[in-house]
This record gives C-alpha cells, structure tokens and sequence, in this order.
C-alpha cells in the first residue's frame, strides 16, 4: 500500500482521480491535469532512477527521480524547507515582521473565476506597505510576499502573506529602523484597493454580475479588512525560518488527513473563530475539488519581492548598505557568500535521517553506478559506470517494462 494517504485518495484501485477526469474534465484546468499526474508519477522507478551500489557488501539502492511538482506534497514540503534556509541567508539580519492582508469573504470566488486578479492583489498589497513606509519613515523596506489561496478547511480564501523589514533604506543609502505598523488605517485603504483593483480590471458584464458582492463587503466592514502583523519574538534567523516556512507551506499537509475509507476523507483544522480543532469529512470528490483549486497557473510566482528585495534593486541596495554598515559598525548585510541548494543526500541528512549513502548493512559508503532517464516515452540508459552497471540496468529496464506490459495486457 502507498504510504502517502494523499496518492491514494487519488489514485488507489476506487481509481477517483480517473472518474473525476471523466466527470469534469472539460472544466479542468491543464495546469491541474498536469501537476496532478507528475504527483502520481512522483518516485516511480518507471520514470527514472539512479543507481547506487554500496562498496563494501554490494547493496544495491535505487533511487528513483521526483516530480518536482507543485501539487506534490513530498516535493513542496521539501521546497518549502530548502527556500526557507536559503531565505534566512539572503535577507538582511534585521527584525522582520509576518504581515497578512486577507479578503472579505463574499470576494474570494471572484478571484477563483478570475485567476488574473491574484497577481495584482499581492501588487497592491505589497505597494500598500511600501508607502506606509515611504511617507511615515522616508524609507524603502524589503518585501516578500507570499499568495495562499487556501483556508484551513482547504476552501477558497485567497490572501496574502508578507515578510516585511521594519525599517529600510534612506535616500542617502543608510538603514533606519522603523517599527509601527499602523492595522486600523491599514484595514481601511485595503478593503478600498481591492475594491477598485476588481472594479478597474473586470469588464462591464463581469463588474455587474459581482456589484451585489462588491457592496455588501463595503457596507458591512465598517472598519476595513483585515491586516495583522504580530511582534516576532526570538532570534532573527528562527524569525525568518518560522515565517519562510509558513509562508511557502502546501494546502494541506497529510498529517492533518485523519481517515481515508475509500469513499469519503477526514481531515482536522483549526477553527480561526475560536482556536478549536475541528474535525471535517468530505466525500472523496469533493476534497479533489477543493484541493486542486490551490494549483497555481503555468509559471504563475507564489512568491513576489519588492522593494529592497525586488529584483531589479537588490544588488544596489546591498552595496549602499554594505557601504553604510562598514562605517557605523551596525551590521545588517550579511558578508557576500555564495549560496547553493542543498544537495539530497544534505537535505536527507538535515531532515533528521542517516546518511542515506551510508549502507545499512554493512556500514560502507554507496557509489553512484549510473542513471536512467524518461525519454520520448522510453527508459534509457544515461550514465553507466562499467560494464556490470551496463548489464544491470539493462536487464533492470526489461523488467520494469515487462510490469508495465502486464499491467496494460
């Protein structure tokens, strides 16, 4: 049996994912289809693997590729793990503060029938900060904005995540720290920026079919939406893990999956009313439904910097700091060093497991023998380290697709 309780609710012998296609399939997003099947294909020997033989015993290990998809749970909780170290290196050793904008909650279909508003929603949330920023402190802060489109129920209920710097550059190239953000006023401006940003971007038949829901989240939230930014307590560096990870986390992780019967799944939450765990059990398509909802668009960015962090002025402000910090001894950019992703036999070993190249059996070291690789369809032999290696991935080939010709006979 699969361990990973999410592939089989998909996937198993109820063949869900198979009758959810039949059912729906014309209202199917590509995107959805494709990142949906490269989980199912996630660490498949079928779809290429790599050879390892331990020298001592001759343990062999095979470890198959992933999907590096962005529906699979296995591959965005590594992702989300590697992207929050490398993000605690290359932000500036300053307090941060965790900054979350949310929606009313009559808005949330809009942005699902109409997707392109996502994007300029976390814009306009990030610009918001910005000028705060720029008109209270005379300063550029650094902004990393992250787009959940998920609830705990796993529902619809897009909103954005920000990792903001209290203080930022000066017009003179020097840091000033700065630390009010100010949630009234906040909730005010926002609920209007993402009234005007739907009105401005909709067409007139589109802007009339939500007038209804566009007027009743005015009239009913006196006070604005909801902004909230708590004090980081602790170390800056766990500041930044904590809030990179949840920033970057999945819909839902499969520990929060209580109970999969073959027809209906239960999964806990907890309830933002009154801090309860909860407990919901949904039929089988139905937690597709709102599961694949979360899917982002072919090369739609989760992820977004701005200000100091943007792209186009990261490197410059790095140097105005650099420059700065060298004279007032207030050290705030870390000294320039090359960063790399980790590689997986590192994430293996941060994660809390062995060595994954160090054999069982007999304690020696595994050496890579040799891959094989996907192509056009068919498995074929990439690399190969010596004849033996030759043989044996040859005849590992034969059998696997002699399984995949028993299983489609």
């Amino acid at each position: 049996m699969d361990k990973n309780i999410l592939r089989r609710i998909f996937f198993d012998h109820h063949e869900h994912w198979e009758a959810f296609k039949v059912k729906y399939g014309d209202r199917l997003r590509p995107i959805v289809i494709k990142e949906v099947e490269k989980f199912r294909d996630c660490g498949n020997l079928k779809k290429g693997f790599k050879l390892l033989v331990c020298e001592g015993c001759h343990d062999v290990r095979k470890v198959p590729f992933r999907c590096k998809g962005r529906f699979c749970t296995t591959c965005s909780v590594e992702e989300s793990e590697e992207w929050s170290r490398l993000l605690t290196e290359d932000v500036l050793q300053v307090n941060h503060r965790h900054v979350i904008f949310t929606l009313d909650e009559g808005l949330r279909d809009i942005f699902l029938w109409h997707r392109q508003l996502l994007k300029p929603l976390m814009d306009e949330a990030a610009r918001l900060i910005q000028q705060y920023f720029q008109k209270k402190a005379k300063v550029i802060p650094g902004i990393i904005a992250g787009l959940h489109t998920f609830g705990s129920q796993v529902n619809f209920n897009p909103h954005v995540h920000m990792l903001v710097s209290m203080g930022g550059l000066t017009k003179k190239g020097e840091w000033k720290s700065y630390d009010f953000i100010p949630f009234t006023m906040l909730r005010k401006q926002w609920q209007t920026v993402v009234l005007k940003l739907i009105r401005k971007l909709l067409n007139p038949t589109e802007k009339r079919r939500v007038q209804a829901r566009l007027q009743k989240a005015f009239s009913q939230n006196g006070e604005g939406f909801y902004v909230y930014a708590p004090k980081q307590r602790g170390n800056v560096k766990e500041q930044l893990r904590y809030i990179g990870r949840y920033i970057r986390r999945p819909a839902i992780g499969l520990n929060r999956i209580e109970d999969y019967d073959g027809h209906n799944v239960t999964f806990k939450y907890t309830d933002k009313k009154d801090g309860q765990e909860k407990h919901l059990t949904l039929p089988v398509a139905a937690f597709i439904s709102r599961l694949i909802r979360h899917i982002p668009d072919e090369q739609f960015k989760t992820i977004r910097h701005y200000g100091i962090y943007s792209r186009r002025s990261k490197s410059l402000s790095q140097k105005l700091l650099m420059a700065w910090q060298k004279e007032t001894k207030r050290w705030v950019v870390k000294v320039k060093k090359i960063l790399r992703r980790q590689t997986w036999r590192e994430r293996v070993i941060a994660s809390g497991h062995t060595d994954p190249l160090v054999c069982p059996k007999c304690g020696n070291y595994y050496e890579y023998k040799g891959e094989v690789c996907l192509e056009e369809g068919l498995l074929t032999i990439k690399v190969a380290l010596g004849r033996t290696a030759q043989n044996y991935l040859e005849e590992e080939i034969r059998y696997l697709n002699s399984k995949e010709t028993q299983k489609t006979g």
